[in-house]
């Protein structure tokens, strides 16, 4: 578990530094306000978001590197890291000076999301999951999003900005999930990661993109990605605790903690969903007419 510990930090900083070059151009990429597929073709024509994907890649890869190490509920606490990475790195690329309150929200998430995970047991057996299983949770979940993107485009910005980035983090919260069980189900045969749950995997990580990259296109990074720090190891780590027996807290007094844990998270991301934190090229000019 110890060499899992900084690969996991390593792979949020590397999160945090593609997803802030991506969120460049996903807001100046044309289109509606809640774009479709083709909108995911378009950036991979740019190549700085195709630079920020690699990097995100490679967090994920690390992430998940991570996750062969150690429980789902030890990896994902330490992802919350790059919240304050994001913060930084995109106040550097829109010049803007990052505040006092942005620094109180990020740390208000932080702190509530890793006390929330660090009360869940952990446990150190390997996790399995049946394929009827895999496919009802990854359609609840693609369902679920399907809705939420079709009625994003109805919410004000910072509403929106946090409406798909849920969706999306469930979406990715459930790769995370599946990817627990493909890769504690390889026992050093990497041959067995052919098969349908890692199909099954990489579809639901393709939507969640879809869903992430629109949150970020409403301008309010932050808080997009607050809400997405917060929901993938949320869902990642609901799913180990009730289809993966990795436990939950038993003991009142840990619930109510987890539940105001919880509560200073959610009040965190509704802070840096202010418009004062948006970012300004994202209400400059109408997106059909932007191809920068």
């Amino acid at each position: 578990m110890l060499w899992a510990v900084p690969v996991a930090v390593v792979g949020a900083f590397s999160l945090a530094l593609g997803s802030a070059l991506q969120e460049r151009d996903a807001v100046r990429a044309p289109g509606e306000r809640v774009a479709h597929a083709p909108f995911l073709l378009h950036l991979f024509g740019r190549p700085r978001w195709l630079a920020g994907g690699a990097l995100v890649v490679l967090g994920a890869g690390l992430h998940l590197t991570a996750l062969s190490g150690a429980p789902l509920t030890v990896i994902q606490p330490l992802g919350v890291t790059g919240l304050l990475f994001a913060i930084v790195l995109w106040s550097a690329f829109t010049h803007r000076a990052v505040s006092i309150h942005q620094i109180v929200a990020g740390i208000a998430v932080m702190s509530g999301l890793t006390g929330v995970l660090w009360l869940f047991p952990h446990v150190d057996d390997a996790p399995v999951m049946d394929t009827g299983t895999a496919l009802l949770l990854a359609g609840s979940v693609t369902c679920a999003g399907v809705l939420l993107h079709l009625a994003a485009r109805w919410f004000p910005g910072s509403v929106r900005a946090i409406v798909l980035a849920l969706a999306g983090g469930a979406a990715m919260g459930t790769t995370s999930g599946l990817a627990r069980v493909v890769l504690a189900g390889t026992n050093g045969d990497w041959s067995r990661l052919i098969s349908w749950l890692t199909l099954l995997a990489a579809g639901t990580a393709v939507f969640g993109a879809l869903l992430v990259q629109n949150a970020y296109r409403s301008g309010h990074f932050a808080a997009a990605y607050a809400t997405l720090l917060v929901t993938d190891p949320v869902v990642g780590v609901g799913i180990g605790a009730v289809m993966l027996g990795e436990g939950a807290p038993e003991a009142p007094l840990a619930r109510i903690s987890a539940l105001l844990f919880a509560l200073l998270a959610i009040a965190g991301t509704f802070g840096l969903a202010r418009n004062r934190d948006r970012n300004p090229e994202a209400a400059a000019s109408p997106r059909s007419a932007r191809t920068r």
